[in-house]
């Protein structure tokens, strides 16, 4: 019954969305990724879904991101790590609504390699591309939402990016093995 119901309330209430908007294959494409997000979380998470895991929470940005943007992200996450990694995935976050809003592509890739030592994060898309050093001093993405939300946390923030290739944001944090189990290097202030 709790199987049915919850079909009920959410995948047969996407289908008949999808038939709604048929003509708009973009608009289908994003409701049957969330959807099928959604139904992966419930039949493997349980029914509230909840994570308590590096990957699961870049799991969580990068749908958000899909569903807010309508674009799609093809993340792949390598290896675990017991560390909180809180600044990392709000980095993680905000990379990938820049390329969302700014790359003019469709796809964005992340690329998560995650130890008991350190934590990296690659987010690439293939757009337009700009010069890090040109961005307005008003804007913050970058400044705050990224590199100084790294930084404060012991990591590092290197972005490439031309018009030829696109952009690439590589986040770095190192964890203090010596306080595993407490905050890591990244978390002293989290």
């Amino acid at each position: 019954e709790e199987i049915a119901a919850h079909l009920h309330d959410s995948v047969l209430q996407t289908l008949a969305l999808i038939q709604k908007r048929s003509d708009s294959p973009d608009e289908v494409a994003r409701l049957a990724r969330s959807q099928e997000r959604e139904l992966r979380r419930w039949l493997f998470d349980g029914p509230r879904g909840q994570h308590t895991s590096v990957p699961a929470a870049l799991a969580t940005v990068a749908a958000e991101v899909e569903d807010g943007y309508g674009i799609e992200v093809d993340l792949v996450t390598v290896g675990e790590t017991d560390h909180r990694c809180d600044a990392l995935v709000g980095a993680t976050r905000e990379a990938l609504v820049n390329a969302a809003k700014h790359s003019g592509q469709k796809r964005v890739d992340v690329y998560a390699e995650l130890s008991d030592t350190d934590a990296q994060v690659f987010v690439r898309d293939r757009g337009r591309g700009f010069d890090p050093a040109t961005v307005a001093a008003d804007r913050q993405g970058i400044a705050r939402s990224i590199r100084g939300r790294i930084e404060r946390h012991g990591g590092t923030v290197d972005i490439r990016s031309s018009a030829e290739r696109g952009t690439e944001v590589a986040l770095r944090v190192h964890f203090d093995t010596a306080a595993h189990g407490s905050e890591p290097t990244e978390g002293t202030a989290q």
